[in-house]
């Protein structure tokens, strides 16, 4: 067996992170298109947040803004309920999932050209869906609402649908390793801001939190020995952020796993070359909140 796929492996150096930089981008391109936002607009939505917090969590079902906030984790919580529930008054979860997926459609065509209908993309197809099934339920809520819904027949949206699936596993592992390491949601923007991976401007007001907010929680981190009065993160603070980034990347290893060294390896080449053709596209900005996809 391959030392990649080995029980004993580094995430950090492994099948996680490099599935999740090769694949992230042909899903998140959805957040940015403009495609999303004129298909929201026609479902009934009002503006890009209320498309964005209703958009993702509309597998869940017409949920209050205490569940989004609890399976967005890193969100204000006022900056939800600024769209959930009315989000369920303007239009309905159904219509929202639909508007989202005709909204990937469109933008994947406009990104993608010609490799929306070719053999390779078809290929990548089968192998996410594939690695997809390798996934549990259990304790993974914003995947399971997602695995519960159609697959779509159209090879380059299956192929976003289990980038989309891939994507919500992995997260709902993050927040349970943040919520076991005592991490809240802004502390978790502190703690990546302060492995200079991220701008703080690039992060606080794209997340609702207040600048007393920010720093209350900055305060809190210093006390717990996490940062220093500059910021900066201790040993500590490198050591729990280093736990936090190597868990998430042990509990997202099942669907890598399971496709075996061969399969991987040509999935996520295939992949780069999807994700290349997005970022030359302009399909995700740089920087970008979502983190260093490059």
């Amino acid at each position: 067996m391959n030392a990649l796929f080995s029980p004993d492996a580094n995430p950090d150096k492994n099948a996680s992170r490099l599935a999740w930089k090769a694949m992230e981008p042909y899903h998140a391109m959805i957040y940015f298109a403009p495609e999303a936002r004129t298909a929201y607009t026609a479902a009934g939505l009002k503006g890009y947040w209320m498309g964005y917090f209703a958009s993702r969590a509309a597998a869940l079902g017409p949920v209050s803004s205490a569940v989004v906030s609890a399976t967005f984790y890193n969100f204000h919580p006022a900056m939800v309920a600024r769209a959930i529930p009315d989000a369920w008054r303007f239009s309905s979860p159904e219509q929202v999932l639909a508007a989202r997926l005709e909204a990937a459609d469109l933008a994947l065509q406009r990104l993608l050209g010609d490799l929306t209908t070719s053999q390779e993309l078809a290929e990548a197809a089968d192998l996410a869906r594939t690695a997809t099934q390798a996934c549990s339920v259990a304790g993974r809520t914003l995947f399971a609402a997602h695995s519960a819904l159609p697959w779509p027949e159209k090879p380059h949206l299956t192929l976003w649908h289990a980038t989309t699936l891939l994507r919500e596993f992995r997260g709902d592992g993050h927040v349970a390793t943040l919520l076991a390491e005592n991490i809240d949601g802004c502390e978790a923007h502190l703690t990546q801001v302060a492995t200079g991976r991220m701008q703080k401007e690039a992060i606080q007001p794209l997340r609702g939190w207040s600048d007393e907010e920010w720093e209350t929680a900055r305060n809190r981190l210093i006390q717990r020995g996490y940062l220093d009065k500059t910021g900066t993160l201790t040993p500590a603070g490198q050591e729990v952020r280093q736990r936090i980034e190597q868990r998430t990347d042990e509990l997202a290893l099942p669907p890598w796993q399971s496709l075996g060294e061969e399969k991987f390896t040509r999935l996520l080449s295939l992949m780069r070359t999807f994700s290349n053709k997005i970022f030359e596209q302009n399909g995700i900005p740089t920087p970008s909140p979502i983190g260093d996809l490059r």
